[in-house]
């Protein structure tokens, strides 16, 4: 029955799609087609709008306030419902149902303000970010609200017969009033509102100035400069570091005038870092990162800054021979300025990993062509979970743009998992990076007993098809579409009960493990021989440029492992308890404490740190879902990375509670015993070790 149901749906869900290029010397699968060709897009002038994503409401701008108001007024009959009801599992599914109304609007909307080509909708989508901003605020200290919950928190015998995720959403849901600052009287409380509303201006404030450029006056810099950088009349502007160029005075003018220090960004961060600490002492923590690492894996400051610190203790030697190397470099490249600058790392470890392995991107790209990477990526999941990626044809007014891909994700037995849209290729006004995006959790809806199928959109910045070849991939964008994938395949996999906790809703510091491990898999040249096809006379990519790209990885390592310690110790200490110093001098001390490259005079590169935002005192969590996705890796997936048994233990274990479970049991479920902070710093260490049978490989080869 259930296989009869998953041929009925792919019946019902072809797709046909317009050549590209002529010379087809590879059969590919429809998802590997539909990517590697434009889909054909139907006549839509008598078709039925259907809203943005399928909601009715958004086939116009002025649809967010109609949505808004919808979400609002459903809200309050919800809210009345709450307050009214006895305690029990249905308080849990209510305080869900009220999340989720305002969550599919709100996370839509926050998607539509950044990526949708129309200014119109990003707009109307702004306000509704702020109008159920608010909203979400005042219920956060609404005190009527918080009671119903802590009457059944307070009821053991109730509490008692709690399913364990329905237990620990009730427990996120009071630890979201927590730190909101329910549990202090009128006064304080209106001043936590205050505090939260500020801080939003605050972050929105240092994000944009963030990514604004610098400018100097043309008379300032060499004329022979001048060609690298963009120009505004007798001003030359600079938006970056320029670390990638070859000449040393481009680097340099760039990292000393982009990080000049702004005065009135500078007063931003300020003020951000002095409410952060305000708000998390008013609310009773002894400072904001205290706050912000609760429910995560490392739970305290002081386990985040040991595990940075044996990191560093454990690559110390390494880093200094990895410094020692680029020197060497830049003295050979440049014997007239040889000292080793903070501008120089990025560039000439690029020139030895290209010396060692030449790994030009331009000899990868044409094996990598979009299609085969769908494709394998499609190959893999089918072999792993028994999950397949089907290409729908999207209806009217569904996608903001035209080359924007559907995917079903359909399981063999289980049926349609979700949807994930492909929005992939760079346009103008389109943020050029790489992201996942909630549009709707899922959840168990109470109200039908149907499944709500997650719905998100990973975002890329890949070039366009030509007339002539599909759109093809670098060996780094290909990784970071397997690593965003892994994003996506969490979501669609978990079949959390409530949408509090579906797919990335979890710990940050474990948020990132599912993404992290598809790198691993994206570099393990079993998995890439299944999908790396030139685009033009089907062969297979040579196994030894797989391994030459996989060691040149390690050239550097330990320099570059080090620079995200210091990112992440920087981060560590501006929300710790205050220091009584500038950001700028905290930077300097913590630069020579966790880096070693000097210091530069009048530059203030924390004015850059954007992260600051999103991942306040979390930065860390890169390196230690690095950690665990290689622990994992190594432990179960790189005797075989097909292995379905793993695959499924995968999911049952990591994937499907979402942040329904305390990430470190998610770990242990997986690995069958609980990683130490050693064991987490071994396995980064261990990722730097050279491959022996590379070697052995290369020379044979």
């Amino acid at each position: 029955m259930a296989a009869s149901k998953r041929l009925l749906y792919i019946a019902n869900h072809r797709v046909f799609w317009t050549t590209l290029w002529r010379r087809h010397v590879t059969t590919w699968s429809p998802v590997g087609a539909a990517f590697n060709a434009k889909p054909h897009r139907r006549l839509e002038l008598f078709d039925k709008n259907v809203g943005l994503f399928g909601v009715p409401e958004l086939s116009s701008p002025a649809g967010f306030e109609v949505a808004t108001k919808k979400a609002l007024k459903d809200t309050q009959e919800l809210l009345d419902q709450v307050c009214s009801s006895p305690p029990g599992v249905v308080t849990v599914e209510s305080f869900d149902q009220l999340s989720d109304g305002l969550c599919k609007v709100a996370d839509l909307a926050d998607f539509v303000k950044v990526a949708h080509p129309d200014p119109s909708f990003r707009e109307a989508a702004e306000k509704t970010c702020i109008e159920i901003g608010t909203v979400v605020e005042k219920l956060n200290t609404n005190v009527d609200l918080c009671r119903s919950l802590k009457n059944l928190l307070d009821k053991k015998e109730v509490l008692a017969q709690l399913d364990p995720e329905t237990r620990k959403v009730a427990e996120l849901f009071m630890f979201d009033f927590e730190i909101s600052g329910i549990h202090l009287d009128e006064k304080q409380r209106k001043e936590a509102v205050k505090l939260h509303v500020k801080l939003l201006d605050l972050s929105h404030r240092f994000l944009m100035g963030s990514h604004l450029p610098n400018r100097i006056a043309k008379s300032a810099i060499p004329e022979h400069v001048h060609r690298h950088f963009a120009t505004e009349g007798s001003f030359i502007q600079i938006g970056g570091l320029h670390a990638e160029s070859s000449d040393d005075m481009v680097r340099e003018i760039a990292y000393r005038i982009f990080l000049y220090p702004n005065a009135d960004l500078m007063d931003c961060l300020d003020e951000l870092l002095k409410c952060r600490n305000k708000l998390a002492k008013l609310v009773g923590y002894e400072s904001y990162a205290h706050r912000a690492l609760q429910g995560t894996m490392a739970k305290t400051p002081e386990t985040v800054m040991n595990f940075l610190q044996s990191l560093t203790d454990r690559l110390s030697d390494r880093t200094a021979v990895d410094f020692q190397m680029i020197k060497d470099m830049k003295t050979k490249l440049n014997p007239r300025n040889a000292e080793l600058m903070p501008w120089d790392p990025p560039y000439f470890s690029g020139v030895l990993r290209a010396e060692r392995y030449n790994i030009e991107p331009s000899l990868y790209s044409p094996y990598f062509s979009l299609g085969s990477c769908m494709e394998g990526l499609n190959n893999l999941f089918t072999q792993l979970y028994g999950v397949s990626l089907m290409s729908e044809q999207p209806r009217a007014g569904e996608v903001w743009n035209e080359d924007v891909h559907k995917l079903a994700v359909v399981h063999e037995t289980e049926g349609l998992l979700g949807h994930i849209y492909c929005d992939f290729f760079h346009r103008t006004d389109k943020p050029n990076q790489d992201c996942h995006f909630t549009i709707r959790g899922g959840r168990l809806c109470q109200e039908s007993g149907q499944y709500q199928l997650p719905v998100v959109v990973l975002m890329l910045s890949l070039p366009h098809p030509t007339k002539s070849a599909p759109t093809l991939l670098t060996p780094g964008m290909m990784e970071n579409l397997f690593h965003e994938m892994g994003h996506a395949m969490h979501s669609m996999l978990g079949r959390t009960r409530y949408q509090h906790i579906t797919g990335t809703r979890c710990a940050t510091d474990f948020a990132e493990v599912p993404s992290i491990l598809m790198e691993y898999f994206a570099t393990d040249y079993r998995v890439v021989n299944q999908f790396a096809r030139h685009y033009q006379t089907g062969q297979p990519l040579p196994q030894s440029m797989v391994a030459r790209l996989c060691e040149s990885k390690k050239v550097c390592g330990a320099a570059d492992t080090q620079l995200q310690i210091f990112y992440s110790a920087l981060d560590q200490i501006y929300h710790g308890k205050p220091q009584n110093q500038s950001t700028t001098d905290i930077l300097k001390n913590i630069q020579q404490k966790f880096y070693g490259l000097p210091y530069i005079p009048n530059t203030a590169w924390q004015l850059r740190f954007s992260h600051l935002i999103g991942y306040g005192a979390k930065y860390y969590s890169y390196l230690m879902s690095r950690a665990v996705a290689s622990m994992v890796w190594k432990q179960c997936f790189v005797k075989d990375p097909f292995n379905r048994d793993m695959g499924e233990r995968y999911r049952r274990e990591m994937l499907a509670h979402g942040g329904g479970k305390e990430p470190m049991l998610m770990v242990e479920g997986m690995l069958q015993r609980r990683p130490s902070i050693d064991d987490l710093v071994e396995a980064l260490v261990s990722d730097l070790n050279p491959d022996f049978e590379t070697f052995i490989m290369d020379s044979t080869s």
